[in-house]
């Protein structure tokens, strides 16, 4: 497994949020999230793919730590957030 250290995970709904939003991605097929140290941990994949993968990240609100953490990747963190909350109450 590949591990990346992400910034502005804070919950349950971020973490079905990053889940789904990587699982879309040709080539990623496990995922899973730790938030207690805010830690993803993805399958063996090419160069390619891992770039594709921190893109999807910091698009979706949550750069790599050392990445820049602008005021925009915490509002797409936030509102990533709340979908991923009301997705898993559905």
């Amino acid at each position: 497994m590949t591990t990346i250290n992400i910034l502005n995970l804070k919950c349950n709904g971020c973490a079905n949020t990053i889940k789904k939003g990587l699982l879309s991605i040709e080539g990623v097929n496990e995922v899973e999230v730790t938030l207690e140290n805010s830690e993803i941990k993805i399958n063996e994949v090419s160069e390619e793919i891992f770039n594709s993968v921190k893109e999807k990240l910091s698009k979706m609100g949550y750069p790599e730590v050392g990445d820049a953490n602008t005021l925009l990747h915490k509002t797409k963190s936030f509102v990533s957030c709340a979908t991923g909350k009301m997705s898993s109450e559905a």
